[in-house]
């Protein structure tokens, strides 16, 4: 899944868990993706394209088999919940983060080619609906749909809702072939690929909870004007 509905999962996990900071659960949400770019710049891990580039099936996430298996992200899930809720004693803080980070796996599982391992050192089977290589633009209108809801179930703004809408339009070429973009320059070029997808990261977690602060109208009183401290038991 693009960073954008990535980011707005943390969203729905504030709605559920309206006392836990979003900053600890914007973080949550992407702490795997950011270990995917670090294990990239380092080498550890690797991407590769097709020839051309024309949409985000010739875009290949070839070994990630620390970042992005199943037992490592739910492994890293339950650590969180285990040192935070347990260790610490912020039951709700550790839940909260422990499902923002297996979040991750699962909206991925959803839209990946098949390039999930179920754990580090065994490459098969790889796991993956596959909607980015069969029917990119089914996994679009997904990806729209789930960042749409998650701001209706939090209760955002217009703004926010904007934002959303915005930033997943600004990838539709990657999901269209016919439909020209920047991913032609991507080719053979994979540190370019883990570097626009970084800085993706960054801007949408940043404009995602800047915006979040604002509420706007919802049927439910109880979403609106939810406090945020900064913790939570």
């Amino acid at each position: 899944m693009f960073a954008i509905n990535h980011a707005t999962a943390a969203l729905a996990i504030k709605r559920k868990y309206p006392t836990v900071s979003l900053i600890w659960l914007l973080v949550s949400v992407q702490f795997m993706e950011f270990i995917w770019v670090a294990f990239n710049y380092l080498g550890i891990e690797r991407t590769t394209t097709d020839d051309a580039v024309a949409f985000v099936g010739d875009i290949h996430l070839t070994h990630m088999p620390w970042s992005h298996s199943v037992a490592t992200m739910l492994g890293v899930a339950v650590l969180a919940w285990l040192v935070l809720g347990k260790g610490f004693g912020k039951a709700k803080l550790g839940a909260a983060v422990g499902i923002g980070i297996a979040s991750h796996l699962v909206l991925d599982l959803l839209t990946h080619q098949p390039d999930l391992q179920l754990v580090p050192f065994v490459s098969v089977p790889k796991l993956g609906l596959g909607l980015y290589g069969t029917a990119p633009l089914a996994a679009f209108a997904f990806e729209l749909g789930f960042g749409v809801w998650c701001w209706w179930y939090y209760g955002g703004g217009k703004a926010l809702l904007a934002a959303i809408v915005i930033f997943n339009l600004a990838n539709i070429s990657m999901f269209a072939a016919a439909i020209p973009g920047p991913e032609t320059w991507l080719a053979h070029r994979p540190t370019l690929i883990t570097t626009l997808i970084f800085a993706q990261i960054v801007a949408t977690l940043a404009l995602v909870g800047y915006l979040a602060r604002t509420k706007g109208f919802s049927a439910d009183p109880e979403r609106v004007n939810v406090p945020t401290p900064l913790d939570a038991r």
